[in-house]
Protein backbone atom coordinates (compact mmCIF):
# COMPACT_ATOMS: atom_id res chain seq x y z
CA UNK A 1 0.00 0.00 0.00
CA UNK A 2 1.32 3.45 -0.97
CA UNK A 3 2.20 5.81 1.84
CA UNK A 4 0.08 8.96 1.57
CA UNK A 5 0.03 11.64 4.26
CA UNK A 6 -1.70 15.01 4.41
CA UNK A 7 -0.52 17.79 6.69
CA UNK A 8 -3.39 20.17 7.31
CA UNK A 9 -5.14 22.68 9.54
CA UNK A 10 -8.83 22.05 10.18
CA UNK A 11 -10.24 25.53 9.26
CA UNK A 12 -8.32 25.78 5.96
CA UNK A 13 -10.41 25.59 2.80
CA UNK A 14 -7.18 24.89 0.90
CA UNK A 15 -6.69 21.74 2.97
CA UNK A 16 -10.26 20.69 2.26
CA UNK A 17 -9.58 20.94 -1.47
CA UNK A 18 -7.07 18.14 -1.07
CA UNK A 19 -9.30 16.11 1.26
CA UNK A 20 -12.18 16.24 -1.23
CA UNK A 21 -9.96 15.24 -4.14
CA UNK A 22 -8.45 12.29 -2.27
CA UNK A 23 -11.88 11.13 -1.13
CA UNK A 24 -13.33 11.38 -4.64
CA UNK A 25 -10.38 9.37 -5.94
CA UNK A 26 -10.75 6.76 -3.20
CA UNK A 27 -7.17 7.30 -2.02
CA UNK A 28 -6.50 6.32 1.59
CA UNK A 29 -4.26 8.67 3.55
CA UNK A 30 -3.10 9.58 7.04
CA UNK A 31 -4.10 13.04 8.21
CA UNK A 32 -1.72 15.05 10.42
CA UNK A 33 -3.18 18.15 12.06
CA UNK A 34 -0.82 21.12 12.26
CA UNK A 35 -0.94 24.09 14.61
CA UNK A 36 0.02 26.59 11.92
CA UNK A 37 -0.87 29.66 13.95
CA UNK A 38 1.42 29.19 16.92
CA UNK A 39 3.46 25.99 16.77
CA UNK A 40 4.48 24.74 13.33
CA UNK A 41 5.97 21.27 13.55
CA UNK A 42 9.44 20.29 12.46
CA UNK A 43 7.76 17.98 9.97
CA UNK A 44 5.95 20.89 8.30
CA UNK A 45 9.11 23.01 8.21
CA UNK A 46 11.02 20.10 6.72
CA UNK A 47 8.44 19.36 4.02
CA UNK A 48 7.60 22.97 3.13
CA UNK A 49 10.63 25.09 4.03
CA UNK A 50 9.77 27.83 1.52
CA UNK A 51 6.21 28.80 2.50
CA UNK A 52 5.87 26.86 5.78
CA UNK A 53 2.16 26.41 5.06
CA UNK A 54 -0.42 23.68 4.70
CA UNK A 55 -1.61 21.72 2.86
CA UNK A 56 1.32 19.43 2.24
CA UNK A 57 0.75 16.08 0.58
CA UNK A 58 3.43 13.47 1.20
CA UNK A 59 3.50 10.58 -1.26
CA UNK A 60 6.17 7.88 -0.99
CA UNK A 61 8.11 10.20 1.31
CA UNK A 62 8.15 13.11 -1.16
CA UNK A 63 6.27 16.34 -0.35
CA UNK A 64 4.02 18.27 -2.74
CA UNK A 65 2.90 21.76 -1.68
CA UNK A 66 0.38 24.41 -2.77
CA UNK A 67 -3.21 23.19 -3.06
CA UNK A 68 -3.70 23.55 -6.83
CA UNK A 69 -0.35 21.88 -7.51
CA UNK A 70 -1.41 19.06 -5.19
CA UNK A 71 -4.75 18.71 -7.01
CA UNK A 72 -2.97 18.35 -10.35
CA UNK A 73 -0.59 15.80 -8.81
CA UNK A 74 -3.51 13.78 -7.46
CA UNK A 75 -5.21 13.83 -10.86
CA UNK A 76 -2.07 12.60 -12.63
CA UNK A 77 -1.06 10.03 -10.02
CA UNK A 78 -4.50 8.46 -9.55
CA UNK A 79 -6.20 8.86 -12.97
CA UNK A 80 -9.25 6.77 -12.08
CA UNK A 81 -12.40 8.83 -11.37
CA UNK A 82 -11.04 11.76 -13.43
CA UNK A 83 -11.57 15.28 -12.08
CA UNK A 84 -10.42 17.07 -15.26
CA UNK A 85 -11.78 16.66 -18.81
CA UNK A 86 -9.89 14.42 -21.22
CA UNK A 87 -9.96 16.89 -24.13
CA UNK A 88 -6.94 19.23 -24.10
CA UNK A 89 -8.95 22.39 -24.76
CA UNK A 90 -11.60 21.52 -22.18
CA UNK A 91 -8.81 20.82 -19.72
CA UNK A 92 -7.25 24.22 -20.41
CA UNK A 93 -10.62 25.91 -19.89
CA UNK A 94 -11.04 24.08 -16.57
CA UNK A 95 -7.60 25.24 -15.44
CA UNK A 96 -8.54 28.83 -16.30
CA UNK A 97 -11.61 28.65 -14.06
CA UNK A 98 -9.58 26.99 -11.33
CA UNK A 99 -7.46 30.14 -11.19
CA UNK A 100 -10.30 32.62 -11.63
CA UNK A 101 -11.30 34.35 -8.39
CA UNK A 102 -9.58 31.77 -6.21
CA UNK A 103 -9.46 33.27 -2.68
CA UNK A 104 -5.67 32.98 -2.53
CA UNK A 105 -5.38 35.05 -5.73
CA UNK A 106 -8.24 37.53 -5.34
CA UNK A 107 -7.73 40.75 -3.35
CA UNK A 108 -11.47 41.34 -3.83
CA UNK A 109 -12.41 38.48 -1.53
CA UNK A 110 -9.77 39.48 1.01
CA UNK A 111 -11.31 42.95 1.07
CA UNK A 112 -14.77 41.40 1.55
CA UNK A 113 -13.49 39.42 4.55
CA UNK A 114 -12.34 42.71 6.12
CA UNK A 115 -15.36 44.70 4.93
CA UNK A 116 -15.83 47.94 6.90
CA UNK A 117 -19.21 48.66 8.48
CA UNK A 118 -19.92 51.69 6.29
CA UNK A 119 -18.51 53.99 3.64
CA UNK A 120 -17.44 54.10 0.02
CA UNK A 121 -14.92 51.27 0.37
CA UNK A 122 -17.67 48.96 1.65
CA UNK A 123 -19.98 49.68 -1.29
CA UNK A 124 -17.18 49.30 -3.86
CA UNK A 125 -16.04 45.98 -2.39
CA UNK A 126 -19.58 44.58 -2.37
CA UNK A 127 -20.02 45.61 -6.00
CA UNK A 128 -16.69 44.06 -7.01
CA UNK A 129 -17.44 40.75 -5.27
CA UNK A 130 -20.88 40.56 -6.84
CA UNK A 131 -19.46 41.23 -10.32
CA UNK A 132 -16.80 38.55 -9.79
CA UNK A 133 -19.38 35.98 -8.70
CA UNK A 134 -21.65 36.88 -11.60
CA UNK A 135 -18.79 36.27 -14.02
CA UNK A 136 -18.14 32.91 -12.39
CA UNK A 137 -21.84 32.04 -12.65
CA UNK A 138 -22.46 33.25 -16.20
CA UNK A 139 -19.19 32.45 -17.94
CA UNK A 140 -17.89 29.54 -15.85
CA UNK A 141 -20.88 27.60 -14.54
CA UNK A 142 -23.58 28.47 -17.06
CA UNK A 143 -26.59 26.14 -16.88
CA UNK A 144 -24.61 23.10 -15.74
CA UNK A 145 -25.08 21.27 -12.45
CA UNK A 146 -21.33 21.38 -11.80
CA UNK A 147 -18.63 23.34 -13.60
CA UNK A 148 -17.60 20.31 -15.64
CA UNK A 149 -21.09 18.92 -16.20
CA UNK A 150 -22.88 16.28 -14.12
CA UNK A 151 -20.13 15.40 -11.63
CA UNK A 152 -17.73 17.24 -9.34
CA UNK A 153 -14.34 18.12 -10.81
CA UNK A 154 -11.33 20.20 -9.87
CA UNK A 155 -13.04 23.51 -10.71
CA UNK A 156 -15.81 22.69 -8.24
CA UNK A 157 -13.27 21.67 -5.63
CA UNK A 158 -11.32 24.93 -5.95
CA UNK A 159 -14.50 27.00 -5.61
CA UNK A 160 -15.89 24.73 -2.92
CA UNK A 161 -14.99 27.35 -0.30
CA UNK A 162 -18.14 29.21 -1.40
CA UNK A 163 -20.20 26.39 0.10
CA UNK A 164 -19.23 27.11 3.70
CA UNK A 165 -16.42 29.62 4.19
CA UNK A 166 -18.01 32.32 2.03
CA UNK A 167 -21.37 31.78 3.71
CA UNK A 168 -19.68 32.46 7.04
CA UNK A 169 -18.02 35.62 5.71
CA UNK A 170 -21.43 36.84 4.55
CA UNK A 171 -22.78 36.28 8.06
CA UNK A 172 -19.84 38.08 9.68
CA UNK A 173 -20.00 41.19 7.49
CA UNK A 174 -23.80 41.30 7.27
CA UNK A 175 -24.05 41.11 3.49
CA UNK A 176 -25.85 38.29 1.66
CA UNK A 177 -24.81 38.00 -1.99
CA UNK A 178 -25.55 34.33 -2.68
CA UNK A 179 -29.31 34.78 -2.99
CA UNK A 180 -31.98 33.41 -5.38
CA UNK A 181 -32.62 36.84 -6.86
CA UNK A 182 -28.95 37.73 -7.43
CA UNK A 183 -27.01 34.53 -8.18
CA UNK A 184 -29.61 31.75 -8.61
CA UNK A 185 -27.45 29.30 -10.59
CA UNK A 186 -24.41 29.71 -8.35
CA UNK A 187 -26.63 29.28 -5.30
CA UNK A 188 -28.04 26.07 -6.78
CA UNK A 189 -24.48 24.89 -7.48
CA UNK A 190 -23.53 25.54 -3.84
CA UNK A 191 -26.42 23.33 -2.69
CA UNK A 192 -25.61 20.60 -5.21
CA UNK A 193 -21.98 20.66 -4.10
CA UNK A 194 -22.86 20.46 -0.40
CA UNK A 195 -25.35 17.66 -1.02
CA UNK A 196 -22.73 15.40 -2.60
CA UNK A 197 -21.96 12.70 0.03
CA UNK A 198 -18.17 13.15 -0.13
CA UNK A 199 -18.54 16.89 0.50
CA UNK A 200 -21.33 16.61 3.07
CA UNK A 201 -19.28 14.16 5.13
CA UNK A 202 -16.12 16.26 4.91
CA UNK A 203 -16.91 19.81 5.97
CA UNK A 204 -15.82 21.55 9.18
CA UNK A 205 -18.42 22.22 11.86
CA UNK A 206 -20.16 25.47 10.89
CA UNK A 207 -20.23 27.00 14.38
CA UNK A 208 -16.64 26.10 15.13
CA UNK A 209 -15.52 27.53 11.80
CA UNK A 210 -17.57 30.68 12.40
CA UNK A 211 -15.93 31.17 15.80
CA UNK A 212 -12.45 30.66 14.34
CA UNK A 213 -12.98 32.98 11.38
CA UNK A 214 -14.49 35.63 13.63
CA UNK A 215 -11.36 35.59 15.81
CA UNK A 216 -9.11 35.81 12.75
CA UNK A 217 -11.13 38.68 11.29
CA UNK A 218 -11.06 40.60 14.57
CA UNK A 219 -7.29 40.16 14.70
CA UNK A 220 -6.82 41.53 11.16
CA UNK A 221 -9.26 44.41 11.68
CA UNK A 222 -7.44 45.34 14.89
CA UNK A 223 -4.07 45.33 13.13
CA UNK A 224 -5.50 47.36 10.23
CA UNK A 225 -6.85 50.01 12.58
CA UNK A 226 -3.43 50.73 14.11
CA UNK A 227 -1.47 50.95 10.85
Amino acid sequence: MEEVKLLGFWPSNFVYRVIWALKLKGVEYDYIEEDVLSNKSELLLQYNPVYKKVPVLVHRGKPIVESCVILEYIEETWPENPLLPEDAHDKAVARFWMQFASPDRSPTFNAFFLLPTAGEEREKTIKDVLETLRTLEEQGLGDKKFFGGDSIGLVDIVHGWLASWFEIIQEMVGVKLLEPNTLPRLLAWVQNFKDAPVIKDNLPDYNELLAHMTRVREMFVSKKSVT
